[in-house]
């Protein structure tokens, strides 16, 4: 029996949790670098730290959220399947065809652009409607690669391929 999508949401709000802990409590116990001098802020684990705190507090709020509606049915399976996979594919075609190949940035635009016009595309709207969609799509696409590429060369000091 597939559970219906409050049981899910509470469910994967449950993993979320003990993967968030895992991670605090896995970068907390990571060495540390005063030995070498190093500022103590400048820590090994301290963005493992953070993003563990943020990812609990994220299963929190999808667990506090999760609310049964009356007459609430399991959806069908095939949907959530078909979806995951489309989601791997365009994942997989980013990091073994594009990355490496093409600019970073142009790679990570590419894939914005497609992974949201798919996972966004209006069904039944005229010519304009999914000139819009892909539009809005393109636009997050430029602004998500730009992003990405700008923390990570400028706050993380780590060359792009």
């Amino acid at each position: 029996m597939i559970p219906g999508p409050a049981t899910a949401d509470r469910i994967s709000a449950v993993v979320f949790f003990a993967l968030g802990a895992a991670m605090l409590v896995g970068g907390y116990t990571m060495d540390r670098l005063e030995i070498r001098q190093i500022h103590p802020a400048s820590i090994p684990g301290l963005v493992p730290m953070i993003l563990g705190a943020a990812l609990m507090i994220c299963a929190v709020l999808l667990f506090l959220g999760a609310r049964r509606s009356p007459g609430e049915v399991a959806p069908a399976a095939t949907g959530s399947i078909r979806a995951m996979a489309t989601a791997a594919l365009l994942s997989v075609l980013y990091a073994v065809g594009l990355v490496g190949r093409v600019p970073f940035e142009v790679a990570t635009a590419l894939y914005v652009t497609v992974f949201m016009a798919v996972f966004s595309w209006p069904a039944g709207t005229g010519v304009m409607g999914k000139a819009k969609a892909v539009a809005i799509a393109a636009g997050f696409g430029v602004v998500v690669s730009f992003a990405v590429s700008t923390l990570f060369r400028v706050g993380f000091l780590v060359r792009l391929p």
